[in-house]
């Protein structure tokens, strides 16, 4: 696929994230008409590996909403969302706004950022939870990574795993507990086209631009793509829950996270690496 064509059908994932925006402002699923929580989004080993933030300047890539990036800002560091979709950059700004939190954000393609962001560099990058999968180019995206740390800067990735991905969307109706791989786990053969009214929130259903495509990218691709860019990783882990109950048979545990009675498989990974 050339990339005038990874950039056609990234145009139609903008154009389908700001038609979602909408819908994830009014659900249930982020809940920002209640007191807003923001760390509820982040498992605990997040903290362990991201260290003292104060600070420290810090860029949430892909930050949609900016749940994430005003947790960030509220542990200290100096915090900046980026997005493509101006229609969740516009509504990430008005709920930090109300929360009293600074955080800048900036509109622009993850593959622009450098330029975006007038060549500014960070201490870390935090990306994950839904993002990568949104890149046709991941070692391009590695490229723009290194380019935005600092010397001895941190990347963190908390991303879902390839597994979950490979697994598809939750059940359809009628459809029992069983676990069915429904896509690859290893990318390479084009991405997986979805044209649906729902997200992965409640809510109204998307109005307007309903088509997306998400590529897949397994773990080893990951991190060939870092470590092709000069990028050293430093730590790996993979878990078994994920911050919303994607099955119905999932059981909650002691963090308020999710986790499948059987069999235990990996759900969710965080990826620490270093320039």
């Amino acid at each position: 696929m050339t990339s005038d064509e990874h950039a056609r059908l990234m145009r139609a994932n903008q154009a389908n994230w700001d038609a979602r925006t909408p819908v994830h402002l009014a659900s249930r699923f982020y809940g920002l008409d209640q007191d807003l929580d923001p760390e509820r989004w982040f498992a605990a080993f997040e903290w362990e590996d991201l260290g003292d933030l104060t600070g420290r300047d810090v860029l949430h890539l892909q930050c949609h909403l900016g749940t994430e990036t005003l947790a960030l800002a509220r542990r200290g560091a100096r915090a900046v969302g980026l997005d493509f979709s101006e229609a969740s950059v516009a509504a990430a700004a008005g709920i930090a706004a109300r929360s009293g939190v600074a955080v800048e954000y900036v509109k622009a393609n993850v593959y622009d950022a450098v330029e975006a962001l007038g060549g500014r560099r960070f201490d870390v990058v935090y990306t994950g939870k839904g993002a990568l999968c949104y890149l046709p180019d991941l070692e391009r995206w590695a490229d723009v990574i290194a380019q935005l740390l600092r010397p001895g800067g941190l990347l963190y990735i908390v991303e879902f795993h390839p597994m979950l991905n490979s697994l598809g969307p939750k059940p359809a109706p009628g459809e029992g507990p069983e676990l069915l791989l429904r896509h690859d786990y290893l990318g390479g053969e084009g991405p997986v086209h979805r044209d649906a009214t729902r997200t992965y929130t409640d809510g109204p259903p998307v109005e307007g631009a309903t088509e997306s495509y998400e590529w897949m990218h397994g773990i080893g691709e990951v991190l060939g793509a870092l470590t092709g860019s000069g990028l050293s990783v430093r730590r790996l882990r993979e878990s078994e829950e994920l911050p919303w109950p994607r099955w119905p048979h999932m059981h909650r545990t002691p963090s308020g996270w999710w986790r499948l009675p059987e069999p235990r498989i990996p759900l969710l990974y965080g990826l620490l690496a270093h320039r």
